[in-house]
């Protein structure tokens, strides 16, 4: 299986500047805010997102160098996701992202909230000074999909019929907006036409919806000490995932332990081994390929290059963590 380390070897440089100047640009004045920034930043995180950007850029610019403001685009993406994750581990009440300890269990739930609220208007101030509309209103669009995405998954606990679709628009909002979005923005701050910015919106939608469902597949098959998380607490927690809809389908039984919250002794034992037990993870994986084979047809409008080599195996990258 490829690392990332390797995978994004044209960019390692910029994504070691971009790490620094994360810390700079939270640059706290309050020192708690400081501190669950810093933590966020130290936290190991791939660096998917802002990689995606570099990426885009270096395969859209080929033989000139990335720009001042396609370094502050990936900055801003990174933090606008790492902003994401703060708020959906108070939502999920979680203790632990990565194996490290969340920022609301580090300080409580209120610093927690402020923080990611920080990273938000932080992201949106840098944002507005890269003095491009465009790019203002694709970013923007990530924010308001964030909200929407959190709402769409807090209305939808526990409710068996949610469809496929529904799933895919909150998988959407959730993760691959912000991928979609800024891959286009980085194509916009190159000049690209309107043409190759699209196929870079798709190309990153349909990677985004890939990885989620690669996640949500991680999330029955994974063993705890993978996951920094219980196996199976998307379900768990009444959020009905790909494995799930499609094993619903299959045994209408996980409806009725869905249904009843999983209130019975051994009901999530039996939820789970349904899920295990049906076609739902293999459907799951079918589903996930089909989009990452939609993501790479998005990068033919690209010149080759070290950097669209690189997009193309991030595609296989992302699916191999399933197998």
């Amino acid at each position: 299986m490829i690392s990332t380390t390797s995978l994004f070897a044209p960019v390692d440089d910029d994504l070691r500047l971009l790490t620094d100047n994360l810390k700079n640009l939270v640059g706290a004045r309050h020192p708690i805010l400081a501190a669950a920034a810093e933590h966020l930043f130290e936290a190991g995180g791939k660096r998917v997102r802002p990689a995606i950007v570099l990426l885009v850029s270096r395969a859209t610019l080929l033989d000139r160098d990335i720009t001042p403001r396609h370094r502050r685009l990936a900055e801003i993406t990174e933090m606008i996701h790492t902003a994401s994750l703060v708020h959906d581990d108070v939502v999920d009440e979680a203790e632990l992202r990565r194996g490290v300890p969340t920022v609301n269990h580090l300080f409580d739930n209120r610093v927690a909230v402020l923080a990611g609220d920080f990273l938000f208007a932080q992201s949106s101030w840098y944002l507005a000074n890269l003095d491009n509309l465009e790019v203002v209103k694709l970013l923007s669009e990530v924010i308001r999909d964030f909200a929407e995405g959190e709402i769409q998954q807090g209305i939808n606990r526990f409710d068996t019929s949610i469809s496929l679709d529904a799933y895919l628009d909150k998988s959407y909002y959730k993760t691959a907006s912000l991928i979609a979005n800024s891959a286009k923005a980085a194509g916009v701050l190159s000049d690209r036409s309107i043409e190759i910015n699209d196929h870079l919106y798709q190309y990153g939608r349909d990677l985004g919806l890939a990885f989620q469902i690669v996640d949500d597949i991680l999330d029955f098959t994974s063993p705890t000490e993978v996951l920094g998380k219980p196996s199976g607490s998307d379900l768990i927690s009444g959020n009905i995932t790909a494995p799930a809809l499609f094993a619903m389908r299959e045994t209408p039984y996980l409806e009725v332990l869905i249904d009843r919250e999983f209130s019975e002794e051994g009901d999530i034992e039996k939820a789970l081994a349904i899920v295990h037990a049906s076609q739902g993870i293999q459907k799951s994986k079918e589903l996930a390929a089909r989009y990452g084979q939609s993501a790479l047809q998005h990068l033919d409008c690209l010149q080759p290059s070290p950097s669209k080599q690189a997009l193309i195996d991030l595609v296989d990258y992302v699916l191999s963590r399933i197998y």
